[in-house]
């Protein structure tokens, strides 16, 4: 296979953040869909679960992924906020395995090392990143969104077996493809400012 499709999924019932990308060989990743699947706060907690299922299984059943990965829920102070997270994270898990399709779970800290080489990244700097990763005019909003990407993002390079450890050229996965951005932006500013001389 010539890539590798994720589909990343930030667990919440007002919003469930999904993400899919495509991931190759050489670790670049391409933006495949992004959205967020949300219900409305005041409906019975078995209409929620049930919102969120069929927006992930319209997600999967449109974009055919490879694999599934979830946020994987941890302590907050907000007791209420936890359980809704982890009973949406379990219905994602569901889904997966009635789809036939391999799971896993990773937490908030192995997402934001993955993809910004820092694991107590703040959200802002998580979307900044994940706009570079994916070559994107802006990041993705709301956080949510992006935050899916980067488990997505995660789940294909830890699983790649590189997002532990530095790769051939001595870079991970996150500094790789903040290079490579690096790279595209200097190119496009210098051909803007080719053409700006040339009076185009």
């Amino acid at each position: 296979m010539s890539s590798l499709r994720v589909l990343g999924i930030d667990p919440g019932l007002t919003r469930c953040g999904v993400g899919i990308v495509d991931v190759d060989r050489s670790r670049r990743a391409t933006l495949v869909h992004v959205g967020v699947v949300r219900t409305p706060a005041d409906a019975d907690l078995a209409e929620r679960l049930a919102g969120v299922a069929a927006g992930i299984r319209a997600v999967i059943d449109e974009y055919r992924p490879s694999a599934v990965a979830v946020e994987r829920v941890f302590a907050q102070q907000n007791r209420q906020t936890v359980m809704g997270t982890a009973q949406a994270s379990g219905v994602a898990l569901l889904i997966a395995a009635e789809a036939g399709l391999p799971a896993a779970t990773h937490t908030p800290s192995e997402v934001k090392a993955a993809v910004t080489g820092y694991g107590s990244a703040d959200k802002r700097q998580v979307q900044t990143m994940i706009a570079r990763i994916l070559r994107l005019d802006e990041p993705p909003q709301p956080a949510d969104a992006a935050d899916a990407l980067a488990i997505a993002l995660c789940h294909a390079w830890r699983r790649d077996g590189a997002a532990a450890g530095a790769g051939a050229a001595g870079l991970t996965p996150a500094q790789r493809a903040w290079a490579d951005a690096e790279r595209v932006s200097r190119v496009s500013t210098r051909v803007a400012r080719t053409d700006v001389r040339l009076g185009r």
